[in-house]
């Protein structure tokens, strides 16, 4: 984070300043008092459960500077109307301050982690690059993730989620995007926008945002995202399968389902590898090197770092391999049928001599239409080879109805692990995924525990 005194942070803000006005903050902001930076701001969010109030004094005493709140504290402190609000506006005066420094704003309905750690992990390889931990892509996350960018920073990649049409052009107004990149339009959170056209809508916001100046990164593969095209007056670069401008070609799974990848540029193509598991991941790395080329950046070079690619956030196609050989897959974070029939494809493919388990929870936040896509969900595995389909929880239950005899349902994941130490062996492959709700990685880590 760049300097800023607490008169600035006050200016900013519109807040009222109690302490100190030279007092300055020099570390990244925090909302978690035990992970303050020294000299950092903690940021006093009262929440459903906790308020962060409680614990200004001791993220004061672990090395805070001061503390951006919503009601006066004893210590250095900025008191503000909204704290997230405001927390915002900083991120903002920051992004304006910071010249040179090129934002790229990624959003879809699933993909959106992936495709940012693959920015972090390329653009890495050109310049100082921050990026999100974890999945910090709402009004808090995205400001947590802005403030950690300082003077050196080039290139800063902001993950946007939406639960509604209007979220991510409050977003842009924090963090403008000279590159803006849609990913697709799913089912994820349909219960929410109501329709994929509502869907599509709101993703559109970030290619809205663009000055003429920037430029959109479009799927030419899912005809909403396409359509986008006629929504801002930037160029716009398209990426996807054959025909796209930069395309991901002849896409094949390796033993350990592992992609295999032609990428396909300036009339060059490529072979590749990618280390990290999931045909779709390779839609992903398309979408990664054309922000590459948006940036004007060496795409040959990036290609080639592709295959250094690591997992880099946790419960994503994370792949572990028991002592006795059992292969457990956490793909636990989140889920909704796109991306939880990319995982199974994976799964299946890496299917060999041992049995292939799918643990499947339930995909929340579908609508109407929950109970058919959890029913075909089943039916997709069984369809891939997959050898035992696990439902966990009542709301997957249509999962094994989906999938007939090769169907199981317990009630919950006591019941899913007691039922896996039964039958799984050495050289087997598990995989665990359903939408954060379900805490399906309690399965994963009991596999892996033995």
């Amino acid at each position: 984070m760049i300097e800023l005194t607490l008169a600035e942070l006050a200016d900013v803000t519109g807040g009222t300043l109690h302490g100190d006005p030279a007092t300055a903050v020099t570390g990244a902001p925090s909302v978690d008092s035990r992970a303050v930076d020294p000299g950092g701001l903690f940021v006093a969010v009262a929440g459903e459960h906790v308020d962060g109030h409680d614990f200004a004094a001791a993220a004061l005493a672990g090395g805070a500077a001061a503390v951006l709140a919503s009601r006066p504290l004893d210590g250095p402190c900025v008191v503000v109307d909204d704290v997230v609000v405001a927390l915002g506006l900083v991120a903002r005066h920051v992004v304006d301050r910071l010249d040179g420094l090129r934002v790229v704003g990624v959003t879809g309905s699933a993909g959106k982690t992936s495709v940012k750690d693959l920015l972090a992990h390329l653009l890495a390889g050109f310049g100082p690059t921050v990026a999100p931990t974890g999945s910090f892509n709402n009004e808090l996350g995205v400001p947590l993730t802005v403030l950690r960018a300082d003077e050196r920073t080039r290139f800063l990649v902001v993950e946007m989620g939406a639960r509604g049409v209007g979220h991510i052009r409050l977003l842009c107004d924090i963090a403008p995007p000279d590159v803006a990149v849609v990913l697709n339009v799913g089912s994820a959170h349909l219960g929410e926008f109501g329709s994929p056209e509502r869907t599509a809508q709101a993703k559109g916001e970030l290619v809205e945002a663009l000055r003429p100046d920037g430029i959109a990164v479009l799927n030419a593969d899912d005809v909403r995202v396409a359509a986008m095209a006629s929504r801002t007056q930037a160029p716009v670069l398209t990426f996807g399968g054959e025909g796209a401008d930069v395309a991901a070609t002849d896409v094949s799974l390796d033993a350990s389902g592992e992609v295999d990848l032609v990428v396909v540029h300036a009339g060059q193509r490529r072979p590749a590898h990618l280390p990290l598991l999931g045909e779709h991941q390779a839609a992903n790395a398309a979408a990664a090197l054309a922000v590459v080329q948006a940036l004007g950046l060496d795409v040959d070079r990036a290609v080639d770092a592709l295959a250094t690619a690591r997992p880099a956030s946790p419960m994503r196609m994370q792949r572990e391999v028991r002592a006795d050989g059992l292969v457990v897959v956490n793909d636990a974070y989140n889920a909704n049928p796109e991306s939880a029939a990319a995982a199974v494809d994976a799964l299946a493919a890496m299917g060999g001599e041992g049995a292939t388990y799918a643990v499947l929870g339930e995909m929340l936040e579908l609508g109407e239409g929950s109970d058919a896509a959890h029913r075909a969900l089943g039916e997709h595995a069984v369809a891939r080879g997959v050898d035992h389909v696990l439902a966990v929880g009542a709301g997957a239950a249509p999962v094994a109805e989906g999938a007939g005899e090769r169907g199981h349902a317990v009630p919950d994941t006591d019941a899913a692990v007691a039922w896996l130490r039964e039958r799984v062996a050495p050289g087997d492959a598990v995989l665990v995924k359903a939408s954060r709700g379900s805490r399906l990685e309690r399965v994963a880590d009991a596999l892996l525990t033995g």
